[in-house]
């Protein structure tokens, strides 16, 4: 072993000791152990489908600290882009619902309605903002550009952000400073349908920057591309498949993004302050492990944790891009694990929160 790999060795089995779930992994393709059902997702109207996914930071009206909340992407008929619920459950798994969206009673513009997808954020100050890219029955034929919605911290819709870049948001993570907060949101609608499940390199990552004075609603000061050329498709399972996750690391120096179609981490550098694109970004890492990776968020010690849309599996990767671990957290279904991953989230010194879409619910691995 030279110096060079020395050193990557060291960093990474740093890296790896600092996440206990790893820990718990015994070789590379190894089945998470203690996974725990914390509660269903489905709500009283009985949409399905969870994707979204986001951990309370500070109590404020219906919102409790350290309570998740989580968005649904399908109606009760199992329609894609027609969920219409979020729902808040506490880590013992008490379920209440969140708010419950009427697309005919929404204080501005969301280009063909409600179906709410993984873009889900919940910001210090009670806000919380979540995306939608509604059809009309539940094929990507008829999905539309949508919106984000802007809830308050009691579930009713105060306004909504919309417009050409803005193009079915399909995820999001934010930088919250309080009186500003960033949101990062994946767009997997930009000729996607006009393609016809051909690949059509036009995804993009958008930055909204917003102003929060107290009493009063975000206020949106600008949009601005960031990542762009990112391939999506349209798919009959999945019904688009693009850029997805993104988790910014500790510094927000970096945004990291699940580029799917090309089964790979991409590294957008200086998120908060660029103001032109970064194109596709550079490469952490591709292949390996991952398999159509989706959700995304970063852990302990700065791992990159990431979810796949076809085996069930949640790879880490280190910063540096070694894939150190694969951990089965879903493995059902015909493939199995296919189709059951999409939002997760860390929460430091309890484990990862995730959603499982073959089950409709939500679930711990510490």
């Amino acid at each position: 072993m030279n110096l060079s790999q020395l050193k990557t060795w060291a960093c990474a089995a740093a890296l790896v000791a600092a996440c206990a779930f790893c820990a718990q992994a015994q070789g590379n393709n190894a089945a998470g152990s203690h996974i725990s059902v914390i509660a269903s997702t489905v709500p009283a109207n009985g949409d399905v489908n969870p994707y979204g996914i986001a951990r309370i930071p500070k109590s404020s009206g219906a919102l409790l600290e350290g309570n998740i909340l989580i968005s649904n992407f399908n109606s009760s008929a199992n329609l894609q882009g027609t969920g219409t619920t979020i729902v808040q459950i506490s880590p013992s798994g008490i379920t209440s619902l969140f708010a419950q969206i009427d697309a005919n009673n929404l204080p501005g513009p969301c280009p063909g309605g409600i179906g709410l997808t993984t873009a889900l954020v919940v910001l210090r100050s009670g806000w919380v903002i979540v995306g939608s890219l509604p059809t009309t029955d539940g094929s990507a034929a008829t999905a539309q550009a949508g919106c984000l919605l802007v809830l308050d911290s009691h579930g009713n819709v105060w306004e909504t952000f919309y417009g050409s870049l803005i193009n079915g948001p399909w995820d999001m993570t934010a930088w919250d400073a309080g009186s500003t907060a960033n949101l990062f949101v994946t767009n997997v609608l930009n000729g996607t349908v006009a393609g016809g499940g051909k690949v059509v390199n036009s995804g993009t990552v958008t930055r909204l920057t917003l102003s929060i004075s107290p009493g009063s609603a975000p206020a949106l000061q600008s949009i601005t591309v960031i990542g762009s050329g990112f391939p999506e498709r349209t798919d009959p399972a999945a019904m688009v498949i693009g850029p997805t996750g993104l988790g910014l690391d500790a510094h927000a120096n970096t945004l990291y993004v699940a580029d799917s179609v090309n089964n790979r981490i991409a590294a957008i550098p200086d998120p908060l302050f660029r103001a032109t694109s970064a194109g596709m970004g550079a490469t952490v890492t591709e292949g390996g492990s991952l398999n159509d990776p989706l959700g995304l968020t970063v852990g302990p010690a700065g791992n990159i944790l990431t979810v796949n849309g076809n085996n069930g599996f949640l790879v880490v990767i280190t910063p540096g891009g070694v894939q150190t671990h694969k951990i089965l957290l879903d493995n059902t279904g015909n493939p199995p694990g296919a189709g059951a991953l999409f939002g997760l989230v860390y929460a430091p010194g309890t484990g990862l929160y995730y959603v499982d879409d073959a089950s409709n619910t939500l679930n711990l691995l510490p």
